[in-house]
C-alpha cells in the first residue's frame, strides 16, 4: 500500500521553504533511522556485545537506500501503530540468512526515532540558522542605508516623534540576533541520543549499554545522553519555541512593511513587478503579498505551540497518544517558521524605501510630530509640567485652526521676548539618538555572527 495522499496546503505551494520540508521528508526521516539502527551495530560490535561480520553486515545494508521498501514499511506501520518493526524486518531480511537476528539489539523503538529525530533537528536548526543570517544580513544593509532616513515614529498607531527607518529596523535586526544566540544555545539541548530500551532503564542492552550509547552518539555526531528522555519533551518545546519567536519577529516585520505601505502612508513598500500582488478585479492594486504570506506562515507556526505543549505531558515511562501529536507538531513548527524567515529576507533585501513620503509625513499632523521637542526646549524656563500644558493647548489650536505648529509655536513666542526662538522644522537633529542606535544594532549583529561559541560543522 503506497503512501496517502497528504491535504492540499496552498500557502506551502506557492512560498514553502523545501529545503526544510525535505529535512522532515519521508525519505529523510526513514534514512535517519536507518543510520542510527547501523550506528547501535557498529557501537556494539566495538564493544563484543554482536560479533563484528554481523555488524558489518547490517552497516552495509543500513547504507544501501534500496534495502528499504517505503510502500511496505507504510502498510506495516498501519498494522503495528509505529514503523521501526516492520524497519527492522526489512533490515535483518537483506541480510545473508547466517548474519540475521541482531538488527535493533536491545533497543526500542522510541529510542530509534528519538535518535532520528535529533538528528533532523540537528539540520532543521542549521537550516534556520541560515535563514536568520538570511534575515539579518538583509536587515543590516537596510540599517546601515537608512540610518539617517528621518521618517515619523509612530505609537499607539499615531505620529509620535520624528525617528529614522535605520533605528526603527535596527530593533529587528536585534531580534533577530537574538533568536540566533537563543538558537545555538538551545543546540545541544535537543541533538541528544536516546538509547535507553524498553522502559528506559537499558536493561536489554546489558552490562555495556552506556558505553554502547556515548559510542553510538559519537558515530552520529549526537550529544550523549545518560538520563532516558522518551517522555520528557521540554527541551523540545523550548526549542519550538524559540522556532516560533523568530517566525514572531518576521510576522512583525511584515506587519510593519504592510501598515507603513498603505495608501495614506506609502513610506516604504514590497518590491513591484507585472502583475505582482495584482487583483482580479481592482487593476490599481498591487498588494502586500510577500507581507501576507509572512503573517500566514507565522501564525500557523505559533498555532503548533500550544499542542507540542499540552503534548509535553505524557506519563509514566511511555507516551499514550501525546507522541504521535508531537509526529504532526514538530515538523509543522519548523516548515512554517522557516518560511516565514525565508520569505522575511526576501521582503528586506529587495524593500522599497521612499524617503520623500517620509519627510512629507512629518508634516502630515501640521508638525505636531515635534511637539515634544519644543516641550522639551521650553522646560528649562517654564518647568516640565507648564511646558506640557503649554504646548498641549498649542496642539489643539493648531488642529483647531488647521494652522501649521511652527505658526502657532511662533506666535507664542513673539510674546514671550525672554523664551528663546525654537525651531520645529523636523530634521537630522531631532533624532535622539536613532544614529547611535542604528550603528548598535548593526555592530551587535556583527558581534553575534564572529563570536558564536558554538559554532557547528555545516553552519559556513
Amino acid at each position: 500500500m503506497s503512501r496517502r495522499a497528504a491535504p492540499f496546503d496552498l500557502l506551502w505551494e506557492l512560498y514553502g521553504d523545501d529545503e526544510m520540508a525535505e529535512v522532515f521528508s519521508a525519505e529523510q526521516t526513514v534514512e535517519a533511522w536507518v543510520r542510527v539502527e547501523g550506528a547501535l551495530a557498529g557501537a556494539q560490535a566495538e564493544l563484543g556485545v554482536v560479533p563484528s561480520d554481523r555488524a558489518g553486515a547490517i552497516e552495509r545494508v543500513c547504507a544501501d537506500p534500496a534495502t528499504v521498501d517505503l510502500d511496505a514499511l507504510w502498510g506495516s506501520a498501519r498494522n503495528v501503530g509505529y514503523p521501526i518493526l516492520g524497519l527492522v524486518r526489512q533490515l535483518d531480511a537483506a541480510l545473508p540468512v547466517e548474519l540475521r537476528g541482531s538488527v535493533h539489539f536491545g533497543a526500542t523503538t522510541q529510542d530509534i526515532m528519538d535518535s532520528g529525530l535529533a538528528l533532523q533537528l540537528d539540520r532543521a536548526m542549521s537550516l534556520l540558522e541560515q535563514r536568520l543570517r538570511g534575515l539579518g544580513d538583509a536587515l543590516g544593509a537596510l540599517v546601515t542605508e537608512h540610518a539617517a532616513t528621518v521618517m515619523p515614529a509612530r505609537t499607539h498607531g499615531q505620529q509620535a516623534v520624528p525617528t529614522t527607518l535605520g533605528a526603527k529596523l535596527g530593533v529587528y535586526l536585534d531580534e533577530v540576533g537574538r533568536h540566533r544566540r537563543r538558537l545555538l544555545a538551545a543546540r545541544d539541548d535537543v541533538r541528544r541520543v536516546s538509547l535507553f530500551g524498553a522502559g528506559g532503564t537499558s536493561a536489554a542492552l546489558g552490562p555495556q549499554a552506556a558505553h554502547v550509547r556515548t559510542l553510538v552518539a559519537d558515530r552520529l555526531g549526537l550529544v550523549d545522553a545518560v538520563v532516558p528522555w522518551h517522555v520528557a519533551r521540554d527541551s523540545i518545546v523550548h526549542l519550538a519555541g524559540i522556532v516560533v519567536g523568530a517566525s514572531t519577529t518576521a510576522a512583525r516585520l511584515a506587519r510593519e512593511v504592510t501598515d507603513l505601505s498603505r495608501t495614506e502612508i506609502g513610506e516604504i513598500g514590497e518590491s513591484v513587478g507585472h502583475h505582482r500582488g495584482a487583483s482580479s478585479t481592482m487593476p490599481q492594486k498591487a498588494n502586500p503579498i510577500t507581507s501576507e504570506s509572512i503573517i500566514g506562515f507565522a501564525v500557523a507556526a505559533r498555532t503548533a505551540l500550544p499542542g507540542l505543549s499540552r503534548a509535553a505531558e505524557a506519563g509514566h515511562e511511555r507516551a499514550a497518544g501525546e507522541w504521535q501529536a508531537e509526529w504532526v507538531l514538530l515538523p509543522a513548527v519548523f516548515a512554517n517558521a522557516s518560511s516565514a524567515l525565508l520569505l522575511a529576507a526576501d521582503l528586506a533585501s529587495s524593500l522599497a524605501v521612499y524617503p520623500d513620503r517620509m519627510r512629507e509625513n512629518l508634516d502630515a499632523d501640521g508638525g505636531l510630530v515635534m511637539g515634544e521637542h519644543a516641550m522639551i526646549s521650553l522646560a528649562p524656563v517654564l518647568g516640565r509640567e507648564h511646558a506640557h500644558d503649554v504646548v498641549y493647548e498649542m496642539a489643539l489650536e493648531s488642529r483647531r485652526r488647521r494652522e501649521p505648529f511652527a505658526s502657532v509655536l511662533g506666535a507664542w513666542l513673539a510674546d514671550q521676548p525672554a523664551l528663546p526662538a525654537i525651531d520645529v522644522t523636523p530634521g537630522d537633529r531631532s533624532v535622539g539618538d536613532a544614529l547611535l542606535v542604528s550603528r548598535a544594532a548593526v555592530d551587535g549583529w556583527t558581534d553575534t555572527l564572529t563570536t558564536d561559541p558554538r559554532p557547528w560543522k555545516d553552519l559556513a
